[in-house]
């Protein structure tokens, strides 16, 4: 069952006269998202939802909220508040994966830390055979850069205190799209007078996804999320050290060699995850990072303004989309001497 009542009435700041002129190019409408999660993981779930839709110019239109079943352990309960007994009647993601896609079509899909929210969505959608109906993101991290905004650091809560924004529960998804979308508003008024471009981002759906039946997990505090509220709950993602030298960078027409380092940026229709165990168990070296070694990146918006894109176009390095890459994986050369 859908819960719309679990905050008061939202009072904001009286409505005040959009700035005109407004720029042209600026979306229609915008649907600010806050997601809590059982944890960090591509195998993590969600477990509440929320959305604030808001217009053209910022102002609220309406606001949903809903618990939802990970059919799994809760994980951080001591961050978002939920329990195995208080979600075990809520509803399952794909009973409420319609009500929130109405609610995301159309709309440019709003998130402090934007990527994360979007690809929690994004699995759950794929794990629900669907897809959610957005095209763009704008993360508020990368609005509050743009804008040069005296923060302190780049938590909502240092955001929230720039614009005088009240938090009343920190990390119920409600409160956090609440708040978010109060601070977001005169940021977007910001970049509209100054005629700034808004940092949107394209959003890819999962066109691939291996979850096949593995069992559901047992409950995972201690060691890996920790005893309390200062523990680190974020399980490491650690790859092997590659055991091939570097051939060099991918050339024109030619083939990948084990060895070859390869970064991704962006999103992708495979999960980023699945694609990056693929080119480890071929032999090639994930990059975390864009160098004048690495000898490729995968990205489907070379033009884009990820720190990895930029990077490699200063650099010279060789860019492939993913579907390319995919076709590349499936004939990897041998490392030279290593193979009898």
């Amino acid at each position: 069952m859908l819960d719309e009542q679990t905050e008061p009435p939202d009072v904001f700041g009286g409505a005040t006269a959009a700035p005109a002129p407004w720029p042209a190019g600026y979306p229609e409408g915008y649907a600010v998202v806050d997601v809590e999660t059982t944890g960090l993981g591509r195998d993590d779930r969600i477990v509440s939802a929320a959305v604030y839709r808001l217009d053209a110019h910022g102002e609220v239109q309406d606001h949903w909220y809903s618990p939802v079943n990970p059919q799994r352990d809760p994980g951080p309960v001591w961050i978002h508040g939920l329990t195995s007994a208080m979600l075990a009647d809520a509803p399952l993601f794909p009973e409420i994966a319609d009500a929130l896609a109405e609610r995301l079509a159309g709309r440019v899909l709003v998130a402090h830390n934007a990527v994360f929210d979007w690809s929690m969505l994004a699995r759950e959608y794929a794990r629900a055979r669907s897809a959610a109906p957005v095209e763009h993101r704008l993360c508020t991290i990368v609005l509050a850069k743009e804008l040069r905004l005296p923060l302190a650091n780049h938590k909502l809560e240092s955001l929230a205190a720039h614009y005088g924004v009240v938090q009343r529960r920190a990390h119920h998804a409600l409160d956090d799209a609440r708040v978010l979308a109060e601070a977001f508003r005169p940021s977007l008024r910001l970049a509209a007078a100054a005629e700034l471009p808004l940092p949107l981002h394209v959003c890819r759906p999962l066109t691939e996804w291996v979850d096949g039946p593995a069992p559901v997990p047992g409950p995972r505090y201690g060691r890996l999320y920790g005893s309390g509220p200062h523990g680190s709950w974020r399980p490491a993602r650690r790859r092997p050290a590659c055991p091939y030298p570097n051939p060099g960078r991918l050339e024109p027409g030619g083939p990948l060699v084990q060895g070859m380092r390869v970064a991704f940026t962006g999103d992708t229709g495979t999960e980023r995850e699945l694609l990056e165990d693929r080119a480890t168990e071929a032999g090639l070296h994930v990059a975390s990072s864009v160098s004048r070694l690495t000898s490729l990146l995968v990205t489907n918006d070379p033009d884009s303004s990820t720190s990895k894109a930029v990077r490699a176009r200063q650099v010279g390095t060789p860019v492939i989309d993913e579907r390319a890459f995919g076709e590349l994986l499936k004939a990897v050369r041998p490392a030279s001497g290593v193979h009898g």
